[in-house]
C-alpha cells in the first residue's frame, strides 16, 4: 500500500494541476461563447447580451445553468450509447489535446513556492505529435454523433466533417513539421526557446507561409467560419449535432472553443515565440535610449500574460472572421485544400528541409 508522502506527491504533482487546468479550461470556454457574442454585436451595430449582470458578465453561467436543467432528449430510433458518448468523445480530446500546452517558463510563482514548477501538466519530448493525434481521434466524435442521431442533416453533417477534417489535417501536418524542422524538436517548450533570437514567422521565406497554411487549415480543423460546412444552418439546420438538446448540446460548444484555444495556442507558440515578449527593433535600433526604454518595460511583463494576449488575439481573429465572410461551398472547401493548400504545405516543407541541410534555418 502506498504510504500517505506518495499519494500527496501524486496529488500534487497530478491532481491539482489537472484540476486547475480543467477550471480554467472550463471557465475561458464558457466566456468565450460571451466574447464571441459581444464582439459580433458590437461589428453589427448592436450591444449584445445586457440583462444578466452588468453588460450580460453573468450571460455564461446562467446559460450553463439552463442547459443543465432542460431535457435531454434522445430520437427514438437513435443508436442510444453512441449518441450519448459522442460529445463526450468530442470534449475530452479536446482537453486531452491542451494538457501537454505549456502555459510559460518553469516558475515559483515569484517565490510564493519553495521550488520551480512547470506550467503544464504533462511536458512531452513528443507534444506535436501528442496533439496531432487526440485531434485526429475528436473527428470520430463527429461522425458519431452524426451517424448515431438517425437524422439525414446530422448524417451529411457528419460525412462533411470527416472529408473536411481529413482533407484539411494533411496541409496542417505539413505547416507544424515545417516548424519541427525549424525548432530541432517536437517539443513545445523547446520549439518557444529556439525563437529566442527569432520568431519562426520571420524566418523567410517559409515561416509567413507555414503560419498562413496552418492558419488556415486550422479554422478548417476547428468548422469555424468559413469552413463551417459540417454545421451549415442554412443548409443542414444545425449538421451534426441537429438532434441534440440540453447538457450534451453544450458539450459540443465546450468542445469548439476548446479547440479554438488549442489551435491558437499552437499558432501562438510556433509562429509567434509563445510566452517570449515583444521586442521593438531589438537588432536594428536596439540601442536606442527610448526604444530600450521600451523593451526593458516589454520583458517585464510576465511571460504567461504574453502568451495570453496572444491566445486572445487569434481568439478574436475567429470572430472577426464570422463577422466578415461567407460561408464557402463545399466544392470551393475541397479544391482549396487539395488542389492549393496541400501542394502548396508540401513545397513548403521541402524548401525548409533543403534550407536546414543548408544551414540557413
Amino acid at each position: 500500500m502506498p504510504g500517505m508522502p506518495q499519494i500527496m506527491n501524486v496529488v500534487t504533482s497530478l491532481v491539482v494541476p489537472v484540476a486547475v487546468l480543467l477550471g480554467f479550461v472550463m471557465l475561458n470556454a464558457a466566456y468565450l461563447s460571451y466574447m464571441e457574442r459581444k464582439v459580433l454585436a458590437h461589428m453589427q451595430a448592436r450591444l449584445g447580451p445586457m440583462r444578466t449582470g452588468w453588460h450580460g458578465l453573468l450571460q455564461p453561467i446562467a446559460d450553463g445553468l439552463k442547459f443543465m436543467m432542460k431535457e435531454d432528449i434522445i430520437p427514438a430510433k437513435a443508436d442510444k450509447w453512441v449518441f450519448r458518448i459522442a460529445p463526450l468523445i468530442m470534449l475530452a480530446m479536446a482537453f486531452g489535446a491542451i494538457v501537454v500546452i505549456p502555459f510559460g517558463p518553469p516558475t515559483n510563482f515569484y517565490g510564493l513556492i519553495p521550488r520551480m514548477v512547470p506550467l503544464s501538466v504533462s511536458n512531452l519530448n513528443i507534444g506535436v505529435l501528442f496533439i496531432l493525434a487526440f485531434a485526429s481521434v475528436g473527428t470520430y466524435g463527429v461522425i458519431m454523433a452524426g451517424w448515431a442521431s438517425n437524422n439525414k442533416y446530422s448524417l451529411m453533417g457528419g460525412f462533411r466533417s470527416a472529408a473536411q477534417m481529413i482533407s484539411y489535417e494533411i496541409p496542417m501536418a505539413f505547416a507544424i513539421i515545417t516548424v519541427v524542422l525549424m525548432a530541432g524538436s517536437l517539443n513545445l517548450s523547446e520549439i518557444v526557446n529556439a525563437q529566442k533570437d527569432r520568431w519562426f514567422i520571420a524566418a523567410l521565406p517559409v515561416g509567413p507561409v507555414a503560419f498562413f497554411l496552418y492558419l488556415f487549415a486550422g479554422i478548417a480543423e476547428t468548422n469555424r467560419v468559413p469552413f463551417d460546412l459540417p454545421e451549415a444552418e442554412s443548409e443542414l439546420v444545425a449538421g451534426y449535432f441537429t438532434e441534440y438538446s440540453g447538457i450534451r448540446f453544450a458539450l459540443f460548444f465546450m468542445a469548439e472553443y476548446i479547440s479554438m484555444m488549442v489551435v491558437s495556442l499552437l499558432a501562438s507558440i510556433m509562429f509567434l515565440g509563445g510566452w517570449l515578449p515583444v521586442q521593438i527593433l531589438p537588432h536594428t535600433l536596439g540601442h536606442v535610449a527610448p526604444i530600450v526604454w521600451i523593451n526593458q518595460r516589454l520583458t517585464a511583463i510576465p511571460p504567461t500574460l504574453w502568451l495570453f494576449a496572444k491566445l486572445y488575439f487569434f481568439i478574436f481573429f475567429y470572430m472577426w472572421l464570422r463577422a466578415t465572410l461567407p460561408r464557402y461551398r463545399y466544392d470551393q472547401l475541397m479544391t482549396l485544400s487539395w488542389k492549393f493548400l496541400l501542394p502548396l504545405s508540401l513545397g513548403t516543407l521541402l524548401v525548409a528541409a533543403g534550407m536546414k541541410q543548408m544551414g540557413w534555418l
